[in-house]
Order: structure tokens, then sequence, then C-alpha cells
């Protein structure tokens, strides 16, 4: 009978046991839900981000290309700095020449 008892309170205890590891398996399952979304959700974020860089790349370089060109689509006044020389044309025409400058 001592037997018997015992071995039912270890039972209880392990039944006990059983439903709080189940509890927590439940718990971690649904925490882990949340994260793959959470990251699935980072992901798609990541990637557009990724793509808008690429794309802001692409027009920067673009834009660069044209201004290198001097075939911008619209062009840009840009005000004359006042270290910068205009150079006159030999012809006695009083208008700035267009005068090509290198990057350093």
């Amino acid at each position: 009978v001592e037997k018997n008892l015992k071995l039912e309170e270890k039972i209880t205890m392990l039944q006990q046991q059983n439903e709080e590891l189940r509890a927590r398996i439940e718990q971690n399952t649904v925490i882990t839900r949340q994260l793959s979304e959470e990251n699935a959700n980072l992901q798609e974020y990541v990637e557009k981000e990724v793509e808008e860089k690429k794309k802001l790349s692409r027009t920067n370089e673009e834009l660069l290309w044209k201004l290198q060109e001097g075939d911008a689509v619209t062009p840009v006044k840009l005000p004359p700095a006042p270290s910068t020389p205009f150079y006159r044309c030999s012809s006695g025409n009083s208008s700035p020449a267009k005068v090509r400058t290198l990057r350093r």
C-alpha cells in the first residue's frame, strides 16, 4: 500500500511536470512563431532598403555621368564661387567662356 501511495505521488508529480513542460513548449512555439514573423518582416524591410540603396546609387551614377558629359536634362544653376575666375573670349566677346574643370 505504501509503495502504491509513493508511486501515485510520483505519477502525480510527473504528470504536473509533464503539463508544465507542455505549457513551456507551447509558449516557446508561440514565441518562435512571433520571432519568425518578425524576422521575415525585417528581412523584407532590409531587402527593400537594399533595393532603394541600389536605385539611389544608380541614380547617383547616372547624374554624375550626365554632369561629366555635360548632358544634364535640367541644367543646374550654381552661384559662382568668389574664388572662381571667369575667362573671357579673346574675340572681344564680353560673355564668359565655358571652361571645363578637372577633379582633383
